[in-house]
């Protein structure tokens, strides 16, 4: 049957990330630091949103757009926070999360042969929904020199005449990473001078610690050169209610809305309900998670470091990502050996692209006695092998 299967799918490798989640899932014991998800429930005003939504037999389609009373909520959200606002009726696209956000972008402006530049390491969705979509994904490294922030000459390097677009992931996944302002400034110049596209996936948005988000389309002249992608996930600990959205220039936003139509009718009906609410009330939660996020942040940089496996100060998302060039072994082999002998579940860095080879990414969105317990086992595991 495999002649049946297309040959972009048939060349994609699949997740790197899975055969962990998959091995982890059969052991008794096991701390697991290699999932990006929250380990908050959804906080409880929000909950009782969607459940209140249900009781009001709110159980049918929205507008393909989302429901107007939540496109207005991010309207004013994002305004309030950076100073951009988007028009609720044409340039908001509520979407089931981020990941069809993403998909939605690169079906809606790429044609066979475009080019999209993606720093790396980087999520491990990006460069496939480029290929899924007939494009070219260009990889380019970022390095721990530069905390892992990408830069304008890197990308300059790698324009060429077929390149249509930049896609940005800040706050990082999987190095935690965040793009200072005069960095993500000379990167909009560029995009200016080449006449590109910004994609800028900025769902981590709210997890920063000690230093501002810099929101892409609230740069000068930006606003009209970039799709923002943004979701709840994270931020509000609502990754099974599956609510994203996308902001853009209306006719960018429609060709995305063209897709999402044929596609997926629309976000699930409870879950805006629930979004509603997030961004109306939910803001001290968000405040309390990440005042939570940072303590555990501290403990498990400063213990990484201690134990010899080099950290560099991640200041956004709920990831740290070790060098483990002490260990003497690739990182698959050190995440694989952890996971067998001490049982603690961590992620190749080259998961994430060519440029994380030689470190482990390791989520912190979990509790902080669990990290404290995963960290004295690296210590017995880096005794035997560091």
């Amino acid at each position: 049957m495999k002649k049946f299967i297309s040959h972009r799918v048939a060349q994609t490798a699949p997740s790197g990330i899975r055969k962990f989640f998959d091995i982890a899932a059969t052991m008794q014991d096991v701390i697991s630091l290699g999932i990006g998800e929250p380990d908050f429930v959804t906080p409880q005003p929000i909950l009782e949103a969607g459940i209140d939504s249900l009781k009001r037999g709110e159980t049918q389609y929205t507008s393909n757009s989302g429901t107007l009373e939540l496109r207005a909520a991010l309207s004013d959200h994002l305004d309030e926070l950076y100073g951009v606002r988007y028009g609720a009726e044409d340039e908001i696209l509520v979407t089931v999360g981020v990941s069809e956000a993403l998909y939605l972008a690169m079906t809606a402006i790429l044609n066979a042969g475009d080019e999209v530049i993606i720093p790396e390491p980087c999520f491990v969705s990006y460069a496939p929904e480029v290929t899924f979509a007939g494009g070219e994904p260009v990889m380019v490294p970022t390095y721990v020199h530069d905390d892992f922030q990408v830069t304008a000459e890197t990308i300059t390097k790698a324009v060429t005449t077929r390149t249509k677009a930049i896609l940005l992931g800040y706050p990082n996944n999987p190095t935690g990473a965040v793009m200072t302002r005069p960095v993500m400034e000379q990167i909009t110049a560029l995009a200016e001078e080449y006449d590109l596209l910004l994609i800028s996936d900025e769902i981590y948005d709210q997890l920063v610690y000690g230093i501002d988000h810099v929101c892409v389309p609230g740069l000068p002249g930006m606003r009209d050169r970039t799709i923002l992608l943004g979701g709840f996930s994270k931020d509000y600990a609502m990754t099974g209610w599956r609510i994203g959205y996308a902001c853009a220039p209306p006719d960018l936003l429609a060709a995305m809305r063209k897709v999402h139509q044929y596609t997926i009718m629309s976000a699930p009906t409870t879950g805006q309900a629930a979004a509603v609410v997030a961004l109306r009330q939910g803001g001290e939660h968000v405040a309390n998670m990440r005042d939570e996020y940072d303590r555990r942040r501290r403990l498990i940089v400063d213990g990484f470091n201690t134990l010899g496996l080099d950290c560099f100060e991640p200041r956004g998302a709920f990831y740290a990502f070790p060098s483990i060039a002490r260990s003497g072994m690739s990182s698959d082999d050190f995440a694989m050996c952890l996971l067998d002998e001490e049982e603690v579940a961590l992620i190749p860095g080259d998961a994430f692209g060519a440029s994380g080879a030689g470190f482990v990414r390791a989520s912190y969105a979990t509790a902080f006695e669990q990290i404290e317990e995963a960290l004295n086992r690296i210590e017995r595991f880096m005794r035997r092998h560091g």
